[in-house]
């Protein structure tokens, strides 16, 4: 079995929802596994560390699970049309992959969503994706043979899955939204599949 890594970090749940859908899609491939994993928040206070292990859902990611896994999925929700922090900064600590070229050539899509429906939901898409090209890793989106990305009226992009949480966070994730994540999840998996054989 070849795992991908989803890898996510959600406030209030949406990002965790889709997250959940895309390893649904990763987990419908023959042969491929999702491996679930969260990131601590950060502090403003210095001396201020999260527990090691969370008190509820996936476990904090380490390096040894980017290492370890044959894609990514890298979700996070949107902060002012950018990725969270937390998100930022654990891939701000990936240089020993990056010089060691650990994810280059691997697949990645991003996933994200948001309070508003204008609040900058491609741009934070786009901004995960910058590191993992550094990285080298290829990036899979959305193709609009995906029949959902030209009906829905809530989230999805050719870039990413997404999801419009409104104001309170109040706001179910639609039918196409579902479908559009577990294609990016089937999709991601399909792709890692192909360029993880010998």
């Amino acid at each position: 079995m070849q795992e991908v890594l989803v890898l996510y970090y959600s406030h209030r749940g949406s990002v965790r929802a889709l997250a959940e859908l895309i390893a649904r899609g990763i987990e419908s491939i023959p042969g491929m596994a999702a491996r679930m994993r969260t990131v601590p928040r950060v502090s403003a206070v210095c001396e201020a560390i999260e527990d090691g292990i969370p008190d509820s859902g996936a476990p904090y990611a380490d390096i040894r699970d980017l290492e370890e896994c044959v894609g990514l999925a890298l979700g996070s929700p949107t902060r002012f049309g950018n990725m969270a922090a937390p998100v930022k900064y654990f891939l701000d600590g990936t240089a020993g992959p990056w010089l060691s070229g650990a994810l280059a050539g691997k697949p990645a899509c991003v996933f994200t969503s948001s309070a508003s429906q204008h609040g900058g939901q491609e741009s934070t898409l786009l901004s995960m994706m910058t590191p993992l090209l550094h990285h080298g890793m290829l990036i899979v989106g959305l193709p609009f043979s995906e029949p959902d990305l030209t009906r829905t009226r809530s989230g999805g992009s050719p870039y990413g899955a997404t999801h419009w949480a409104g104001k309170d966070d109040n706001t179910l994730i639609t039918e196409e939204e579902k479908r559009l994540a577990t294609a990016l999840g089937r999709r991601l998996a399909e792709t890692a599949r192909k360029l993880s054989r010998p």
